[in-house]
């Protein structure tokens, strides 16, 4: 029976990460500019078909939707095949669906249909890729290295996703819709090469035969009976369903001569940058914070951030306050994902990781495309300004879910 034969680990959390990790650092690097890239260009290239909200909202719900429909197979996958393979498939799949969209434009088949369609399937690769690549973590590292290990890997995946690919997205889209698309085909491509450099075997060991339906209902236990990450997984699907609805519908607010903030793509792509400036500010910083303030208040201040983000564009358009906002809430998104996600890799078995992640991401990330509908209807209905209120509110009151938590056994609060 396969069983994972990765690098010897380094044995204590001040050594060095090691070669095999920074190769894995690299390939995230690369894919998340990929990432950043296509999620921006997308919208800005919806937006030269229709100025419907609902119809704009479609293409952040398409990306999305496959987080709710296929997460939990996802993880059961990556805990049966080579996470390390399971990835470069992943990359090798959206690759070829850029082909494809490329072809169409050329051909002048594109729609607001085709974009949906392809953003979809790319969604689809996205949560087998990402399931892997969060599993694959503790087989690369120590475990009491991967507070320090995932704080440089978010620095470069959220940096890269946020602020080098929606700055990038706006001129490339500017140029030529064809720049916005092979550029990030390429950038995929350079990442699985990456990962061709990683030496060693990532499939887990399996103790006997099992169906995918018993691999999944064995992840949902864990997950369920472990109060604390089941109290976390709901919080960040709430702040995720407040996150969607408001960005999904962004655009019109800061993009067009019509539109309140009156920015050109390029200029929006630069403010979305200062969510990334905040991630990497919150990398470099989150090990410390939660070791001077404790897991709680932590996470606490990320809720604030995250609240400052959402709310202060339903109070002002100009540019300054609303790039304050969106760096706190940067800073507190990544002090939330360092602290939890570390603590979700320590306390769940390696057997059990793949499928752990993607039930903590069904209800963390399922709800996005629920997030981006609701924005959309509720900016069709309402306005703008009252979605960002709405949701600014929705997210503050998950502090009062913080103050019923309490350290479990063996976990510092």
């Amino acid at each position: 029976m396969a069983t994972h034969t990765p690098p010897r680990k380094p044995p204590s959390s001040r050594s060095r990460l090691g070669a095999s990790y920074w190769r894995l650092w690299t390939s995230a690097g690369l894919a998340n500019i990929a990432d950043g890239l296509i999620r921006t260009a997308l919208p800005f290239v919806a937006v030269q078909m229709t100025r419907s909200p609902v119809l704009i909202a479609g293409v952040a719900i398409a990306l999305t939707l496959p987080w709710l429909l296929f997460a939990l197979p996802a993880g059961a996958l990556a805990d049966r095949l080579d996470r390390r393979r399971a990835m470069l498939a992943a990359n090798g799949l959206r690759v070829t669906l850029l082909g494809v969209l490329v072809l169409l434009s050329v051909l002048g088949a594109d729609s607001i249909w085709v974009l949906y369609g392809v953003a979809f399937c790319i969604g689809a690769a996205e949560t087998l890729n990402d399931t892997a690549a969060q599993s694959i973590l503790p087989q690369v590292v120590g475990r009491d290295q991967l507070p320090r290990a995932n704080g440089r890997l978010y620095a470069a995946q959220l940096t890269a996703n946020e602020f080098i690919g929606p700055p990038l997205a706006g001129f490339l889209v500017a140029v030529g819709v064809l720049f916005a698309f092979t550029t990030p085909a390429a950038l995929w491509l350079l990442a699985a090469v990456a990962l061709l450099l990683i030496p060693g075997r990532f499939r887990v060991a399996r103790e006997r035969r099992t169906s995918l339906r018993s691999d999944i209902a064995e992840g949902l236990s864990f997950l369920w009976h472990h109060r604390m990450l089941r109290a976390f997984a709901l919080m960040a699907g709430v702040f995720n369903f407040a996150t969607s609805a408001v960005l999904a519908v962004f655009v019109l607010y800061a993009v067009g001569p019509e539109s309140p903030m009156g920015l050109s793509e390029p200029a929006f792509g630069l403010v979305l940058t200062t969510i990334a400036a905040g991630s990497l500010i919150g990398s470099l910083l989150a090990e410390r914070i939660e070791r001077l303030l404790g897991r709680t208040r932590s996470l606490a201040l990320a809720f604030i951030g995250g609240a400052a983000l959402l709310g202060i564009p339903a109070m002002t358009a100009h540019p300054l306050p609303i790039v304050a906002g969106f760096l706190t809430g940067g800073i507190g998104i990544m002090v939330w994902n360092v602290v939890t996600v570390s603590l979700r890799q320590q306390v769940t078995p390696d057997r059990l990781l793949g499928r752990v992640n993607s039930c903590y991401r069904l209800v963390a990330w399922g709800v996005r495309p629920l997030g981006a509908a609701a924005g959309g209807l509720l900016a069709h209905l309402f306005g703008l300004r009252p979605v960002f209120a709405v949701m600014a509110l929705l997210t503050l009151t998950l502090l009062a879910g913080l103050r019923s938590l309490t350290p479990e056994p063996g976990i510092r609060g």
